[in-house]
């Protein structure tokens, strides 16, 4: 079997396309980035230390983001932010740990200067049903001034994951779950063939968001970033 093609996603700074590891590399010397960093320092409020976030989905590691976080906000700000670009379903509850379920819970009220450091790992469990747990590692920390005034600002995202429709391999737009639960098939319709999908015990064919929540508990999006 082939190796899974990696998801890839631009650089908000410069434009540039490359995987999620890729990025990672890319953003420590972007010169855009470096640019905007020093236009940021130059302008008011106060220092502080700045956090470069790499979050994924725990289980297939498609869906991920690049982003920079205050030291001054909070676990909730982080909660409220995957919320909503990628969790947000039916008002589940949520919470963040070191290890998942089993190990001790991280309050929300936690500034994030209080918790994160280089190479420091934590867990996002959101809906404890239906859950969808996140990874979330600090891989670098600068002191300066943010880049938003927003507590967290988006460096990059994965591109949709572009994946066929199983009836004519064409992209996929739209999601069965009757097909996967009853008839174990992928579920991947295109908008042609979503149109006239004859399954409708699970409610219709559901919008293949850009987001590891799709096709959980009727999970519609918007997937979007909130600001």
């Amino acid at each position: 079997m082939g190796r899974k093609k990696q998801t890839q996603g631009k650089c908000v700074f410069c434009g540039r396309e490359m995987t999620r590891g890729g990025l990672l590399r890319h953003l420590q010397a972007c010169p855009r980035r470096e640019e905007a960093i020093e236009e940021a320092n130059q302008g008011p409020g106060k220092e502080q230390r700045i956090y470069h976030l790499l979050v994924q989905d725990a289980w297939e590691g498609d869906f991920w983001l690049h982003m920079e976080m205050k030291g001054a906000a909070t676990l909730e700000d982080l909660d409220d932010y995957l919320r909503a670009i990628w969790l947000e379903c039916c008002g589940h509850l949520s919470r963040f740990s070191t290890g998942g379920w089993g190990s001790d819970e991280i309050p929300m009220s936690r500034r994030t200067d209080q918790v994160f450091k280089p190479g420091f790992e934590l867990t996002h469990i959101y809906d404890f049903g239906t859950s969808s747990e996140t990874l979330i590692r600090v891989v670098d920390v600068r002191e300066g001034k943010p880049l938003s005034s927003h507590p967290i600002f988006l460096m990059a995202r994965n591109d949709p994951p572009i994946l066929p429709c199983s009836e004519c391999g064409e992209p996929a737009a739209w999601l069965c779950m009757e097909c996967i639960y009853e008839y174990d098939e992928s579920g991947l319709l295109c908008e042609t063939h979503a149109k006239d999908h004859p399954h409708d015990d699970y409610g219709g064919p559901l919008p293949f968001c850009n987001s590891p929540r799709t096709g959980m508990c009727g999970y519609e999006g918007p997937a979007e970033p909130p600001y």
